[in-house]
């Protein structure tokens, strides 16, 4: 039952926040070019729910790892209206590799949380990085910052926003290169993870 009830009080909880969400100059990216919107890990309270709001009209993909807790999670957001890719780097690698390809390529939305599903936190893995550079997919960031969180003691820090709690959003549009090599896109990863992280 505990998915049934989650998913309402997410919506509920996503509709209370009195919500500020900046844009990029440039603007939303058009989804049917296919685009990667990320959020860490910590912030999915609010991340899963601005997906939906901010290409309404879409069927985002969702990437959630294979562990009990992500067959929560994935139960979940399959109420909210996610279509979603199960596994992660250490388990599904392929299943998440061509499910990232194909909703890229197809022209949609693939919802992913960089630093996920364990850690370390505020570090982008290379994968996802790696299937945005092959698709030519740009990366839409959201850095969620929440009024006075809940903050839990987990490896994420997650954060349970206060029901009417402010919530300031901030979009930065990624353009990831083609990488030459194995080391270029390592550097990337920690420019971008250094660019965002709040440790």
């Amino acid at each position: 039952m505990l998915p049934v009830l989650l998913a309402p009080m997410l919506r509920l909880l996503f509709a209370s926040q009195r919500m500020e969400i900046r844009v990029p100059h440039q603007g939303l990216p058009d989804a049917r070019r296919g685009v990667v919107f990320a959020f860490w890990h910590g912030k999915m309270a609010t991340g899963w729910l601005l997906a939906l709001r901010l290409f309404p009209g879409t069927v985002p993909s969702a990437v959630v790892s294979l562990s009990r807790d992500g067959q929560l999670l994935s139960d979940t957001l399959g109420r909210l209206g996610f279509k979603l890719i199960r596994g992660s780097s250490s388990k599904g690698k392929e299943e998440v590799r061509s499910g990232i390809t194909e909703g890229l390529r197809s022209g949609g939305v693939v919802a992913v949380t960089p630093d996920g599903p364990r850690g370390p936190i505020h570090r982008f893995k290379y994968g996802t990085l790696r299937l945005a550079s092959e698709s030519g997919s740009p990366i839409l960031f959201a850095d969620i910052a929440h009024e006075r969180p809940r903050m839990l003691k987990s490896w994420d820090r997650f954060e349970i926003p206060g029901l009417f709690g402010r919530t300031v959003v901030t979009l930065h549009l990624v353009d990831v290169p083609r990488f030459a090599d194995e080391m270029e896109l390592q550097r990337f990863a920690n420019s971008l993870s250094e660019r965002f992280a709040h440790e």
